[in-house]
């Protein structure tokens, strides 16, 4: 029984890596940062003695958090890329 639900969550985590293949920086830190937050916030809130605002609460940190993160990202991605394309132009 023990190996059905080892095989499950593998099967699990790799639909959820493959279903973020076609997302873009952001979307993808974004997602896993709402999934951290809650998983996070339920734990503090289950101690505290909610675990659903807990959860709430850790997911939209985790969310803010991971978008901005990636749009840091993707800007300091996009000024490499053009600092890049001067090189080459010699600029």
């Amino acid at each position: 029984m023990k190996r059905i639900g080892t095989m499950s969550g593998i099967l699990v985590l790799l639909a959820t890596l493959a279903g973020c293949a076609d997302m873009t920086q952001t979307q993808q830190r974004t997602l896993t940062g709402t999934a951290g937050g809650a998983a996070v916030g339920g734990i503090i809130g289950a101690i505290a003695g909610n675990a659903g605002m807990g959860a709430a609460v850790g997911a939209g940190l985790g969310a803010t958090g991971g978008f901005l993160l990636g749009q840091h990202n993707e800007a300091v991605n996009r000024a490499y890329q053009q600092g890049r394309a001067d090189a080459t132009q010699g600029r």
